[in-house]
Formats: structure tokens, C-alpha cells, sequence
């Protein structure tokens, strides 16, 4: 689904682009700009789509090898970038057509800058943080959250204070740079009124990551101190990547106390702090093991393809995808006659139909009062519940496209008329569930 909002809205004319952001998504405003001009460069379909994004946690991938050569040597920095590439959340983003790939490059990027600021401070390498993280910032604005964790690395590390004060300046102006997006996505903030924060897949979640972080730093931390040897920096590896693996998330879920934001791709650069320890310990492992390498490699290796093998078949087939927008218009097709309503439930579903809308499958959209590209707005908007009434009783059949786990967050007074005039006046003719999709047909009586 939301590839199908970027496709969108990186086809549509600047000026219409432009007010569309005014009204929804100024958060993802940037990358749809960027991405409006990939498609005017190129109009690949798919692989235009997802391109950039492939690019982008390519590069996210040498930075962290390159922090973590830094750091600590050759071995852990080749260890830290494979195993950044195995992550299941870096492979699920590279292959999708959104901003957090880029995000989570450019966030790698200011980390690479800030530890060659720290070790020898230059106005030119504080010039290049504070870009890459106004830029990524700028492309979504939690990327915020990774300045308070290189914040976090420079208390605990113990810089020096003319480097602390330094930070403190080119992070001040990057938040004041991108303090507009931020007061404008605020406005716009019913767009995230589906969020909903639980335990396994919020909590949980991020606390066997930080579980996992944490039990590395601790064996780096052991074994640095019986002899393992460190290239000599300003940082160390675990002051550098457990803040970036923690903070980010946990200020995401402490917000979240006061209104749902946490979503795990919000902060999917957090995955670099993890990568970087695993790679760190994995480097330990391999010195205090080196008597019996032979044996630890094809340990690692078999281990490492028993897991990773069958998640990245399923990460890159359509079933891993929480929406498939091809074959929800492939059922519309099959299930719809010419002449045939439809209803989106809620409104906003309607964003399954923006590559293939109703009326080429010849569907009438009875809720429809303007097209998204005519209204400047992401689903279109609906005409009032008078209007819709009338539409739906002189419609004999009516296909009704729902998501059920978003109908009570976006409930609205036409969205209770739709409810209502089905389950008075229509009979359910058949039913079929696409993953978060349902299908229904509903007619009048006798005319299913």
C-alpha cells in the first residue's frame, strides 16, 4: 500500500505534488520529490521504485563496514556490514519503495561523519554531519532520534568538551532546519491515527534487540578487557552503537505512552547499532576461538544460511508484502460486473485502487466526491452521507473493499452510513480475505 502512494504521488504534476503535502504526508515530502524526479529520468515501473532504496542500503551497509574497520579492524567491520545486510528488517526496506532505506543511509553516513569529527575535529566534517542529518531528518523527521543518541555516545564517551559544545551547535541547527516539516506534519497527524502500539510486535520486539545489543557489548566488553586489542579513537564501538541500537526506539515507545507512534520502520536505522555490535562480537569469538576456526566458520556459516535462507525467500516473495495492491484489482476484476459500485471501508482504502482505479475495471465509486489528484489529497474525498445514501439505494450490487483493523480508528459519520445502508438494505454474496484486505460482494435480494 504505501508503494502505491509513492508511485502516486511521485506521478503527479509539482504544483499538484506541492498542495497535496499541505494538506497530507509532508513528512514523506522530500522523498517523493526526489522520487517524482527518478521517474522523470525513468520511467521503470518497479525497478525505478525500489531502486534507490537497493542503492541506499548498499551504501548503509559499506558505512557500517567502514565504522566498524574503524573501530576495531577489518574482520568485525566485514562481519558488521554482512550482517547488516542479513538483518530481516534491512531486507524487507531494501527491496521497498520508501524513505527509509534512505533514512537509514544517510543516518550511517552522519554516524561515519561524527566519529571522524570526534577523533579529529575539522569545520568541514561537522559541516558534512550537520547535512546528512538535516537530510535525513528532512526525509523523516524521526530520524530526529539519531541525534539524541549520538548525543548519548558523546556523554558517555567522554569527549572532550570543546567536541560536545561543537555537536550541540551543528545539532541545534539541524532540528531548526527541519522545525517547519516538523510543525506541518503535526497539523497532519490523523494520518497516524491507525497506530496502534503492542506488546509482542512493539515491546517485544525491542527489547530482544536490546537484549541482544546489550549481551554483545558486554562480551566485546570482556574480552577487550583480557587482551583484545582496539584501534586507538576518540569513541569505542558499544559507546557508538548501543545508544544508536537504543535510544531511538525507546524515545519512540516512551512517546507512545501519550499517542501511538511507534512503529519499528520508523527507526529501522537503529538496525546499524545491531549490526555493528554482532559484527564486534563475532570478531571476539573468531580471536578467542582461533585454535579451531575450521570448525567456528562452518558453524557460523550453517547456522547463518539455516535462518537466513528461508526468511529472505519469503521477504522477497508477494507474500510478505502486508498488502498486494495487483492482486487485490486482479479479485475487484473477478469478483465486480460492469455497472457494479464500489465502496471503500474505510475511505482511505481507496489507495488500493490508485494504480488501477474503479472506473477502468467498470466500477462506479459511490462514495467519491473528488479523485485524489483533482482534491490534492492521498484518497480522494467523499461525499456527504445524504448523497451517499441515495447512490447506495439505487445500486443493486456493490462490492465493498474494507480493511477491518482500521474501520474503528477512521470512523466518520459517511463511514457509519455505509454500515449502516449495507447491513439494512444488502445480503453478502460472497466474501475473500487478501491478507489486511477483505472482498466483499453484497446485492439486494435476488440479484446476487
Amino acid at each position: 500500500m504505501d508503494e502505491a502512494v509513492t508511485y502516486d504521488m511521485a506521478h503527479r504534476p509539482l504544483p499538484v505534488l506541492w498542495a497535496t503535502l499541505g494538506h497530507a504526508d509532508a513528512v514523506h515530502g522530500l522523498y517523493y520529490l526526489l522520487m517524482h524526479g527518478v521517474f522523470r529520468l525513468w520511467e521503470g515501473g518497479v525497478v525505478a521504485l525500489r531502486l534507490p532504496s537497493v542503492v541506499a542500503m548498499a551504501c548503509a551497509a559499506a558505512g557500517i563496514a567502514a565504522i566498524g574497520r574503524r573501530l576495531v579492524g577489518p574482520r568485525c567491520g566485514l562481519a558488521a556490514g554482512v550482517v547488516f545486510t542479513l538483518l530481516p528488517a534491512v531486507q524487507r526496506y531494501t527491496q521497498e519503495g520508501r524513505s527509509y532505506a534512505l533514512v537509514t543511509a544517510l543516518v550511517v553516513s552522519a554516524t561515519w561523519a561524527l566519529l571522524r569529527a570526534c577523533t579529529h575535529p575539522r569545520f568541514a566534517t561537522w559541516v558534512e554531519y550537520g547535512m546528512l542529518t538535516s537530510l535525513a531528518i528532512l526525509l523523516h523527521e524521526f530520524a530526529v532520534l539519531a541525534l539524541a543518541a549520538h548525543g548519548v555516545t558523546l556523554l558517555v564517551a567522554h569527549v572532550p568538551r570543546a567536541v560536545a559544545r561543537t555537536w550541540g551547535a551543528v545539532a541545534a541547527c539541524s532540528v531548526v532546519l527541519a522545525a517547519p516539516l516538523m510543525l506541518l506534519s503535526m497539523r497532519q497527524a490523523q494520518q497516524v491515527a491507525w497506530i496502534e502500539v503492542s506488546f509482542a510486535g512493539g515491546v517485544g520486539g525491542f527489547a530482544l534487540l536490546a537484549v541482544l545489543g546489550l549481551v554483545c557489548a558486554m562480551l566485546l566488553t570482556r574480552f577487550g578487557m583480557s587482551g583484545h586489542r582496539m584501534r586507538p579513537a576518540a569513541l569505542d564501538l558499544p559507546s557508538l552503537s548501543l545508544p544508536l541500537l537504543l535510544v531511538p526506539p525507546a524515545l519512540l515507545l516512551l512517546a507512545s505512552t501519550v499517542k501511538p507512534l511507534y512503529v519499528d520502520r520508523y527507526v529501522l536505522y537503529a538496525q546499524a547499532g545491531l549490526a555493528l555490535l554482532t559484527g564486534s562480537a563475532l570478531e571476539v569469538l573468531w580471536e578467542a576461538l582461533r585454535r579451531r576456526r575450521g570448525i567456528v566458520l562452518v558453524t557460523v556459516v550453517a547456522a547463518a544460511l539455516a535462518v537466513e535462507v528461508p526468511a529472505a525467500s519469503h521477504l522477497r516473495s508477494p507474500a510478505s508484502r502486508a498488502d498486494d495492491v495487483t492482486a487485490i484489482s486482479r479479485v475487484l476484476q473477478q469478483a465486480g460486473r460492469p455497472g457494479d459500485g464500489i465502496l471503500f471501508v474505510p475511505g482511505s482504502r481507496r489507495v488500493w485502487a490508485l494504480q488501477r482505479t474503479p472506473r477502468s475495471l467498470g466500477l462506479n465509486d459511490l462514495s467519491v466526491a473528488s479523485a485524489p489528484h483533482t482534491s490534492r489529497t492521498l484518497y480522494g474525498t467523499e461525499v456527504p452521507p445524504e448523497v451517499l445514501r441515495q447512490r447506495m439505494l439505487h445500486t443493486s450490487r456493490i462490492v465493498v473493499l474494507r480493511e477491518p483493523g482500521r474501520e474503528s480508528a477512521e470512523s466518520t459519520e459517511v463511514e457509519r452510513v455505509k454500515q449502516r445502508l449495507l447491513k439494512r438494505w444488502f445480503t453478502q454474496c460472497s466474501s475473500r480475505v487478501l491478507r489486511t484486505a477483505r472482498i466483499e460482494v453484497l446485492a439486494r435480494k435476488g440479484k446476487c
